[in-house]
């Protein structure tokens, strides 16, 4: 990949809307009445969001480097693998990218958000929600998470691997980071993930749908930027 800004940030735009079209999709699957596959339950979460994540690379990987997430952008920028004046171009396209994808989520489930009176699992079909509100605790597991994440990744940057095999062990690595450490809050590992659905939700017409939470919304923000910054201070110093 060596590719004009322009089009890393148009890569990094729909790698994320496409991230979360079938992220959120999974969690609208699994939360929402009447839906074929309502109920399947956090491993099935776990693996949709994994496969979202390795599709999502492989489907714009020759135009971007497949970032789709603030806190990855920012830790490779700490690790040397990223210029520092693409952060906050690659910040505002995947936060826009996650909206879109929200939005196609909204419109791909239109008939269930009528069938479904539950505000909580409406918004969880968007964005994140603690299990336990505790904003320490909760931040503690974002932030932990997403440095087992990150660490993971630059990890894979420095792995002698096969071509193209990244995008696939990435989104393994996601599965199991949801499946081990997102019992607590579900996990957001990625502040557009969170922030672009979040303010979908807000701003869409979605039928049954209560308050979007906002108040818990700086969690899944700043935590993960933390974990990832710490991941790859700590990958500087080893590698």
């Amino acid at each position: 990949m060596n590719n004009s800004l322009s089009m890393q940030l148009i890569g990094e735009f729909l790698g994320t809307a496409m991230l979360v079209l079938l992220g959120d999709g999974v969690c609208a699957g699994t939360n929402l009445n009447k839906s074929k596959s309502k109920g399947a339950g956090w491993i099935v979460v776990s693996f949709g969001w994994g496969f979202a994540v390795a599709f999502s690379v492989y489907s714009a990987r020759w135009l971007c480097p497949g970032h789709y997430n603030p806190a990855v952008t920012l830790s490779m920028a700490i690790a040397h693998k990223l210029p520092w004046s693409s952060v906050l171009p690659y910040f505002l396209v995947q936060v826009l990218g996650a909206f879109v994808g929200a939005i196609l989520v909204w419109l791909t489930y239109y008939p269930h958000w009528k069938e479904t009176d539950d505000q909580e699992a409406i918004l969880g079909s968007f964005a994140t929600v603690p299990a336990i509100r505790s904003y320490a605790w909760n931040f503690f597991t974002e932030a932990i998470a997403t440095f087992v994440l990150v660490y993971g990744l630059l990890a894979l940057t420095n792995g002698d691997l096969a071509a193209g095999l990244n995008p696939l062990l990435a989104g393994f690595l996601i599965a199991s980071v949801c499946l081990s450490l997102g019992g607590p809050t579900g996990v957001a590992l990625n502040p557009a993930r969170d922030f672009g659905p979040r303010l979908a939700h807000q701003l869409l017409p979605i039928a049954n749908k209560g308050q979007s939470d906002w108040a818990y919304s700086w969690v899944p923000i700043v935590a993960p930027l933390v974990g990832g910054a710490l991941a790859a201070s700590l990958f500087n110093v080893l590698a």
